[in-house]
This record gives structure tokens, C-alpha cells and sequence, in this order.
């Protein structure tokens, strides 16, 4: 399962629902752009540090972009960011769930209802 940005900010909040959809998922992979998301919102090095620290006890696997999912990513903007204003992070996000082939768990529903091919697990905090 791919799991969306606002899940693992729930799950570093300590939110047990978060750690028990992680812990019962058979592969627990993130987008590099929820990495780099997770990232920028550290306040310092430390906090970088302690967010890289429990992404790895985890066992997240980073999933890199590769040449499909930015295009996939560029098809989706193009389709739905006028009538449903998709942003550029969730449609990598997206992309990288429909070209590897895995759910993508987010609370987030609205934010990718319009994706037909997009498979989704919603999380309930």
C-alpha cells in the first residue's frame, strides 16, 4: 500500500489508528514527494532526522519518480486541475500509486475522487 502524506503525519503524531494501518499493511511504500513534504515541514535538522528515523523503523520503502509517473502525473494535471483543482504533489502522489500498481491509503478522498485508475483506502484518524 502507498500511503499518502496526511497519514504519515498522523502516524508521526503518535495517532494509533495510523500505526495500526501501517503495521497490517503488507508493504508500507511513500511517494518521494511525501518524503520531501515530510521533510520541509521539520522545523530543524533534529526533527529531520527523528522523521527520517521513524520512516525507517517502519519499514516505509521510498518509491522514486520515474519517467512514467511524471507523465501519468502531467496527464492528470492537465485533466483535472481546472475543474478540480489537483494539485502538482497529489498528482505525483497519485501517479506513482497507479504506475506501481498499489492502493493508495489517504484521508484525504476529495483530493483524488476524480482519478478513474486510482485505487483508494480511505483513513479515518
Amino acid at each position: 500500500m502507498l500511503f499518502d502524506t496526511d497519514v504519515l503525519v498522523w502516524l508521526l503524531r503518535g495517532n494509533a489508528r495510523a500505526a495500526r494501518v501501517v503495521e497490517g499493511s503488507a508493504e508500507a511504500l511513500i511517494s518521494i514527494v511525501s518524503y520531501m513534504e515530510l521533510l520541509r515541514g521539520a522545523r530543524d535538522r533534529s526533527e529531520a532526522r527523528w522523521v527520517k528515523a521513524i520512516l525507517a523503523d517502519s519499514g516505509f520503502l521510498v518509491m522514486p519518480l520515474t519517467e512514467n509517473i511524471g507523465h501519468r502525473a502531467a496527464v492528470y494535471v492537465e485533466e483535472y486541475y481546472r475543474r478540480a483543482a489537483l494539485e502538482v504533489t497529489d498528482a505525483l502522489i497519485a501517479a506513482t500509486a497507479v504506475e506501481t500498481g498499489h492502493t493508495l491509503c489517504t484521508a484525504n478522498r476529495k483530493h483524488y475522487a476524480m482519478i478513474a485508475d486510482l485505487e483508494i483506502e480511505l483513513f479515518r484518524p
